[in-house]
């Protein structure tokens, strides 16, 4: 088994304070006291976030009804059509929402000068897989072909998310590619989940004691899937599509301590095997999570600036 990195000295800061408040994992919770959870640890962090140009709540067509999304223009992105980054939260598909990531939203279209869409897809258990990744495709299609009433460049559009918002952007990178519509530059995956048969060494090696564990990835997994052969659908496990070759240039970054970074680097490789150029890093001693620190966390400001300069160069 590979050597347990040790923790970032940021990192550890919020590992202690949540150990002193000693909440419940998210298995003991009802889905509706998880969400309740993840919005109230947001709301106690305080951060500062970029002033941004514009807000505007958006509402895009799905094939289940409207799907709520806010649109972030960030003052450099200009006054003309600018270029866009569809993004999907994390929450394991259960918890998380529009507001729970709204600093990340502002921290990606400040870091790429351009326009970000969050998405606000449906959430299980009231709507099971794969009513996210519909919603999420959906959204990606609508916002494409709105692009003159958005004022976005639809030729300049990319895709990302956190942990099951990874998830999220690698399936509509797939989706798109395999229909060839919208046409999508780049995908952003941060601590992706992308093969929920979830039989990998970082589970063991670092599955408890961190921000993100074995059994909350279980309570997440059974939530959002019908039943467990599930876990072999590539829309569930985007590690598992026959064929990644068509999937646009990729930035993915994992942390040492998730249990979802060997997957996260499997993922990764397979992409590069695949002919996809794609960029990989891991954060050895950070956790699941720490993105959403920056200002906290001093790597989460780095890696964000990276993600901006990757989207500048693939969105030119």
């Amino acid at each position: 088994m590979t050597a347990v990195p040790q923790i970032d000295e940021d990192a550890a800061r919020i590992l202690e304070n949540m150990k002193k408040a000693n909440l419940p994992p998210f298995e003991a919770l009802s889905p509706a006291e998880g969400r309740a959870r993840m919005r109230a640890m947001r709301e106690a962090m305080k951060q500062e976030v970029p002033e941004m140009a514009e807000v505007k709540s958006i509402s895009a067509d799905g094939p289940h009804g409207a799907i709520p999304a806010r649109l972030y223009r960030s003052k450099g992105a200009g006054a003309g059509p600018a270029p866009v980054l569809v993004f999907f939260h994390g929450g394991g598909w259960v918890v998380g929402d529009l507001e729970t990531h709204d600093n990340q939203a502002r921290f990606f279209a400040d870091a790429m000068s351009g326009v970000v869409v969050s998405v606000d897809y449906r959430l299980a258990p009231e709507h099971k897989f794969p009513a996210a990744a519909d919603d999420s495709f959906a959204a990606t299609q609508w916002i494409a072909k709105n692009a003159a009433s958005l004022n976005i460049d639809a030729s300049r559009l990319a895709v990302a998310g956190d942990s099951a918002g990874g998830n999220l952007a690698a399936v509509v990178a797939l989706m798109a590619a395999e229909k060839g519509s919208p046409k999508i530059s780049a995908q952003v995956l941060i601590y992706p989940t992308v093969d929920l048969r979830m039989n990998y060494d970082s589970y063991k090696r670092v599955g408890s004691g961190y921000t993100l564990t074995t059994g909350s990835m279980e309570w997440f997994r059974d939530h959002y899937l019908n039943s467990k052969s599930e876990v072999e659908d590539w829309r569930a496990s985007p590690l598992l599509a026959k064929n990644h070759a068509a999937a646009p240039p990729a930035y993915v970054v994992t942390a040492g301590l998730d249990p979802l970074c060997d997957e996260g680097e499997t993922y990764a490789n397979a992409l590069r095997k695949a002919g996809v150029e794609t960029q990989f890093r891991c954060c050895s001693g950070q956790m699941h999570g720490f993105i959403g620190a920056k200002g906290i966390i001093r790597q989460a400001g780095e890696v964000i600036d990276e993600i901006g300069a990757f989207l500048k160069a693939k969105l030119a």
